[in-house]
């Protein structure tokens, strides 16, 4: 299938074969078809798979066959709502560069930033807003934004928009757009919390799925390294530098613990960068920008400031730490195998994560792999402890007093451990555990 057979306008086309594409992805083949005959969309896609070309290029389409607006003058008809500000400005290049022979104006707002280069802007007219839940409630209540023309709105990565407490932002949003329009909602996961908000948004959605709900992508190779929580960054540092990794991003839990790691392989040599919600919006962009042009290896983020980030051709993604919320392990896992490439996830688990990563085999159907590497095979005589979630001292979450049933619990943890750490990789080679099958 080609994309003239999906009906798109010669200058929507003309673009995308200068972006260098000459087939559509699964999702596009699905998509583009129904957003063009003016349907609701629920589309449940991993990162990587094409899915915001899925709905630019129809939406673009669509746009153009409205007609103008009355008097002359641009309203915002169309709407695009991401959880991040790189996410948002990621969909921003996208409508740019596959609209760029068309007469249409886009402009995006997040946070981060100053608002009055973003009001200047909207006050200049625009067609397609995209942006953060919000920056856009902070341009609703200083009047500098118009939703009431609203004919296409686009809920990207929804799950997360929900897991980042955007629920009620949304609502509120939602209940300043026109009632008629055409509603895209894309997310990685289905939840009960999607499903719901879903029911009272879409009317006689398509369903579109391109992969396993929850599933992690066929195309990345994954693999778990036993540890002990005080060798990690050692561990890290040593696969870096015996593979000659050149492009790696690592997942920590929390800001502080993404900065502390940065230092450390810094200190080691390796050129590293972090990145999270605490970094002002110049740093995110100028550590996003070293590391893919090589300035920088190693990029450590927290699963906030990560999502959305579109790192082509990305080799290597380390789960430095395990995320507390299984689904954020497909999402962080989905930064590599993007675009038909393979890609290789590794996690790091010390035992005090083995309920952790229970949780997120049990959420993809799938046992990974256990590889230890030599010189790193964890202490067989360390229980496991509480993981700290990233509370600060003032709220620390109480820990649980060592009763029988704490004790029996981390008894259970530290077998399972011994157990899964059996098979050995020499020389940091990765063997997979006879009692596991490849996911």
């Amino acid at each position: 299938m080609s994309f003239e057979s999906l009906g798109l306008r010669t200058e929507l086309l003309r673009a995308v074969s200068e972006k260098g594409y000459a087939t559509p992805s699964p999702i596009q083949q699905q998509a583009i078809p129904h957003v063009l005959e003016g349907r609701d969309i629920m589309g449940g896609a991993q990162t990587g798979t094409g899915k915001t070309a899925g709905f630019t290029l129809p939406l673009l389409q669509r746009l153009m066959s409205f007609g103008k607006q009355e008097n002359g003058r641009r309203s915002i008809r169309a709407l695009v709502l991401t959880p991040t500000r790189e996410l948002a400005a990621q969909v921003d290049e996208s409508v740019r560069v596959y609209g760029k022979y068309l007469p249409l104006r886009s402009t995006v707002i997040f946070g981060g930033v100053k608002i009055n280069a973003q009001i200047q802007k909207l006050r200049s007219g625009v067609d397609i807003l995209v942006s953060t839940p919000g920056r856009l409630l902070d341009h609703i209540s200083q009047k500098t934004v118009d939703l009431s023309k609203i004919e296409i709105l686009v809920l990207d990565e929804a799950d997360r928009m929900l897991d980042m407490g955007f629920i009620r932002d949304i609502r509120k949003i939602l209940a300043l757009l026109p009632k008629q329009k055409q509603t895209l909602l894309f997310s990685a996961t289905f939840s009960d919390e999607i499903k719901q908000l879903s029911k009272g948004l879409l009317k006689s959605p398509t369903l579109i799925e391109v992969a396993q709900r929850n599933s992690a992508s066929e195309r990345i190779k994954q693999v778990v390294h036993p540890v002990d929580k005080r060798r990690k960054r050692e561990l890290l540092s040593h696969l870096v530098r015996s593979n000659n990794w050149q492009q790696v991003l690592v997942f920590n839990r929390t800001k502080h613990g993404a900065n502390h790691l940065a230092e450390q392989l810094n200190a080691d040599g390796i050129t590293t960068a972090a990145i999270h919600g605490n970094k002002s919006q110049g740093a995110r962009t100028k550590a996003l920008a070293d590391f893919k042009s090589g300035k920088v290896r190693v990029l450590v983020a927290t699963d906030i400031a990560a999502r959305g980030l579109d790192i082509s051709q990305l080799p290597h993604v380390v789960n430095f730490e395990l995320p507390n919320v299984a689904e954020d392990y497909v999402h962080r896992i989905g930064r590599t195998g993007r675009a038909g490439n393979e890609g290789e996830a590794m996690s790091l688990v010390c035992v005090d994560e083995l309920k952790l990563l229970k949780d997120i085999e049990r959420l993809i159907k799938c046992d990974i792999p256990k590889v230890v590497i030599d010189a790193y095979t964890p202490d067989p005589s360390i229980r496991a402890e509480p993981i700290n979630k990233g509370y600060g001292k003032q709220n620390q979450a109480p820990r649980r007093s060592a009763g029988k049933k704490a004790e029996k619990s981390k008894s259970r943890q530290h077998v399972a451990f011994k157990s899964a750490s059996n098979t050995r990789g020499r020389s940091g080679n990765r063997v997979q555990h006879s009692s596991h099958s490849p996911c």
